[in-house]
């Protein structure tokens, strides 16, 4: 997840008392950021197919960055919408988990499951690192040089995307890992927006498309828009500093490399469906014992909580995306872009209906039940999901 995300997260205490902006507010703009983030990416995937990898990515980071550095002189509301909702939410949207798929797709025709598991753990590994710096910055230096701090990051790392990223294996001589002949260079699809339409509405038409919008609407309901988003306010509600709990943020990072990976490694050699059956229902139980684990100090139990939650974080992408290529095959980066959308848009609803819920009540125990629901009734759908019928080879 972008840095910036959880810097506003970080961020919202200083906003309520510098700005006297409201959790509703704050999780608007977040809310915008999430939606946005997951709607951009199947016309990214698309605009790949169109432009390259290497433009697509240097854009975005650089749209990132203007948003970032922008935050520094807002003082109303609707320029947080506008800055840390639209702008960033468009750059790292572009940079989604599209962005995996597709060099997946393109990069290697073997161990997909381990590759896209590799992929999505750097996600995991910005949180590790970025997470723990910006909130000492914020606790330290205010959270306008943290914002400063992520738009420079991202600034210099363009130059080694422009000079280093390639697009496909063909423009260094390579075949894809695990193909046996050599692929050429695909041309130019044009019309990225039109295909990216046109994709949506043929998929739309199948059953497992909305079983796996569905199921991965809920995941971001219980990742992104639930604790990454609520966790730490929820903690500081508990009289937890915000230091130590952004540190348990950061060790869920820590732990979803490893989660990532491993289940990428489980996709290539087990049924998608039950695996993601398997880490949405884990993931309803623990979310059910969250109420009880909070406390003004860290103790075992939350510690086996952040490191179980860690492990089962984004584990459900490696097998999604397996999903998405068996039903979709050509067209998966794209449908896995819309798939991803209903991430974001789950991710969206709870991040603002859950501090909604906490100006209404008082807390968050509702929401923690409820999310626990949903993943169980994510891990049902999950099962339902229809195996695509072999192809029977020609009769000579």
């Amino acid at each position: 997840m972008p840095p910036l995300f959880l810097l506003t997260v970080l961020c919202a205490p200083k906003f309520y008392h510098e700005f006297g902006w409201s959790r509703g507010t704050i999780g608007a703009a977040v809310s915008i950021n999430l939606a946005l983030y997951g709607l951009t990416a199947p016309f990214a995937a698309a605009l790949m197919d169109r432009f390259g990898i290497r433009r697509v990515v240097a854009v975005a980071l650089t749209v990132i960055a203007l948003g970032s550095g922008l935050t520094v002189w807002m003082t109303a509301a609707w320029q947080l919408l506008l800055c840390w909702g639209l702008l960033v939410g468009l750059g790292s949207g572009s940079m989604a988990l599209a962005f995996a798929a597709t060099v997946t797709n393109r990069w290697f025709t073997e161990r997909r499951g381990l590759v896209t598991g590799i992929l999505t753990a750097a996600s995991a590994s910005g949180q590790l690192i970025f997470l723990p710096v910006l909130s000492w910055m914020v606790e330290t230096h205010d959270w306008r040089p943290a914002a400063v701090t992520v738009a420079l990051a991202a600034l210099a790392v363009v130059p080694f995307v422009w000079l280093l990223l390639r697009d496909h294996p063909a423009d260094v001589g390579l075949r894809p890992y695990g193909a046996k002949e050599f692929v050429p260079k695909p041309e130019p699809v044009p019309g990225a927006a039109r295909r990216a339409v046109t994709v949506l509405l043929k998929a739309a038409r199948t059953g497992p498309f909305w079983l796996l919008a569905g199921t991965f609407a809920i995941c971001g309901a219980s990742t992104n828009g639930l604790i990454q988003t609520h966790f730490v306010p929820a903690a500081h509600d508990e009289h937890m500093p915000v230091t130590t709990a952004a540190s348990l943020l950061a060790v869920i990072g820590v732990f979803d490399v490893v989660g990532t990976v491993a289940s990428g490694w489980f996709t290539d050699r087990f049924d998608a469906r039950r695996l993601l059956a398997v880490y949405y229902a884990l993931r309803g139980i623990s979310l059910l014992f969250l109420p009880m684990l909070l406390a003004p100090s860290v103790h075992p139990p939350m510690l086996f909580f952040i490191v179980f939650y860690g492990l089962d974080w984004v584990a459900t992408v490696p097998p999604t995306v397996a999903l998405c290529r068996e039903q979709y095959g050509d067209d998966s980066a794209i449908v896995f872009g819309w798939v991803l959308a209903s991430h974001q848009v789950g991710a969206a609803l709870v991040a603002f209906l859950g501090g909604v819920a906490r100006d209404v009540f008082g807390s968050y125990d509702m929401v923690w039940v409820a999310s626990g629901a949903l993943c169980a009734a994510a891990a049902l759908m999950s099962l339902v999901i229809r195996r695509r019928p072999a192809a029977v080879p020609a009769v000579a």
